[in-house]
């Protein structure tokens, strides 16, 4: 079972496709918006700025992954160490445990 996690309406629901999905629905790349400031996730850097500000911390990193953790919750993050190489999967993720913080845009749509 392939496919990629939509967080849609307060729901969340595995939608199946055949292999790797980089981008989103229709061929376009996603791009994750701190809705405070409507600023687009460029790099870490950034990410990991605003995720401190909301009381993550970085809990461990390797040459592979890199997990936030929230000393308050259970919740963990994460993401490949590579910024390039983040998903839908993992954005979505990041808007799970951050509601109404996050939101995940068409890079046409901004």
């Amino acid at each position: 079972m392939s496919g990629v996690w939509v967080f849609d309406n307060g729901v969340i629901r595995l939608v199946e496709r055949a292999g790797a999905v980089e981008t989103g629905a229709g061929g376009r790349r996603k791009v994750l918006i701190y809705t405070p400031t409507n600023e687009a996730m460029t790099s870490y850097s950034v990410l990991k700025n605003k995720l401190a500000s909301l009381g993550w911390e970085v809990y461990y990193e390797d040459s592979e992954v890199m997990q936030f953790h929230k000393p308050s919750s259970v919740d963990l993050i994460s993401v490949p160490t590579d910024f390039n190489k983040l998903k839908a999967r993992h954005l979505y993720d990041i808007v799970v445990k951050n509601r109404n913080v996050f939101q995940v845009k068409d890079m046409q749509s901004q």
